[in-house]
């Protein structure tokens, strides 16, 4: 939704804060790891793939791997023309086996480890203007493991080049989806 409105799609009330809509154009967009495309399509959204947009999904990710994918993605976001790139994170894009603690629930999902290269790639740029994590439910996540996992996951990716403090860190945990 924020990226819809964002690129100028909905109410002209919420779409046209700053003058006439989009905040942001199509084609200064990346998408990575989208596995939603059938769901969208059965409730009736606007295919991402029919914009400007450039869409890496899931399947992408999976057959090419976080880090070539985040140097594509990349490829096209850092340019002379831009000011600066603004990360988006929907929690909501991770696998639902390590981030349960959304409100919108999906199998499959960006894993830790393909989180972290993306977002430690885009971070190495230099780039990056800003950064807003979004859909995470604490209430969802009684114990806080699930923040920890997150907070550890984004320490990684957002301090590059100094990993020494969270070395001996393990692995995030992984929670199985509950029914």
């Amino acid at each position: 939704m924020d990226l819809a409105l964002a690129t100028g799609r909905g109410p002209s009330g919420v779409t046209d804060l700053e003058g006439p809509a989009p905040l942001v154009r199509d084609r200064d967009v990346v998408h990575v790891g989208r596995r939603d495309a059938e769901e969208a399509e059965q409730a009736g959204s606007q295919r991402i793939e029919d914009t400007d947009i450039t869409v890496f999904d899931l399947a992408t990710v999976r057959q090419r791997g976080a880090e070539p994918v985040a140097r594509d993605a990349l490829a096209r976001l850092v340019r002379p023309d831009l000011d600066g790139i603004w990360v988006h994170l929907d929690c909501d894009a991770l696998d639902d086996a390590v981030m349960p603690a959304v409100d919108y629930r999906l199998p499959d999902g960006l894993r830790w480890d393909e989180l972290q290269a993306v977002l430690g790639a885009t971070i190495a740029t230099g780039a990056v203007v800003g950064i807003e994590i979004t859909i995470f439910n604490p209430t969802l996540d009684p114990d806080g493991s699930i923040a920890r996992a997150l907070v550890t996951c984004l320490s990684r990716a957002l301090v590059p080049g100094d990993r020494s403090a969270m070395a001996g860190d393990a692995d995030p945990p992984t929670r199985r989806r509950s029914t």
